[in-house]
């Protein structure tokens, strides 16, 4: 990678298959070493979209790449609330996964909103609710400004979808801050 770093017809930021470019591939296969080095690089770009509107860090939030997250976050010119074209959020889709330890570095950022939802409504709360990650359930709890009563298109909040699921743990944490909630 360095040496072709150090050549003058290379180009850092030219996409490949899917609009994904070497920062984005590195990113989505946890390669540190890697996206250390390209973003050394001036002139890449760190926000550049694939052709879904992922960026290099909802790529590494997906996978779980903690290392990788913390490389991007450490840019000043890494948006970490871009979604994607879905409306999904590098937050959202590490809640869904269960991704604590990248939960806990995005729940550390002002600039993040950790009530954005997706296109059908689902906060990251509701969707880490819904498959029972109980880690970052309470990490979103302890960030202290999330809206647990915010409902889906559907009209499910968090605490009626772990219900649902049958998820009576996640259910407990969200039972005593919930307000008037049927659980139908």
């Amino acid at each position: 990678m360095k040496l072709l770093l150090a050549r003058n017809n290379v180009n850092p930021n030219k996409p490949g298959k899917d609009d994904q470019t070497p920062l984005w591939k590195a990113s989505h296969n946890g390669h540190e070493r890697v996206v250390k080095l390209l973003l050394a690089q001036g002139d890449v770009d760190p926000n550049k979209l694939n052709k879904y509107g992922a960026t290099p860090l909802w790529c590494a939030s997906y996978h779980g790449f903690e290392g990788v997250v913390k490389l991007l976050l450490a840019r000043s010119d890494v948006n970490p609330d871009k979604p994607t074209y879905d409306q999904i959020t590098p937050l959202w889709i590490a809640s869904h996964n269960g991704h604590e330890g990248v939960v806990k570095l995005l729940v550390a950022r002002s600039n993040v909103n950790p009530d954005k939802p997706n296109r059908n409504d689902q906060t990251p709360l509701w969707i880490a609710s819904c498959y029972g990650h109980e880690g970052v359930v309470k990490l979103l709890l302890a960030r202290g400004d999330v809206d647990i009563n915010k409902p889906d298109k559907r009209g499910q909040t968090p605490l009626t979808i772990a219900y649902a699921r049958w998820h009576k743990h996640i259910a407990a944490l969200l039972q005593p801050q919930a307000t008037s909630v049927s659980v139908d």
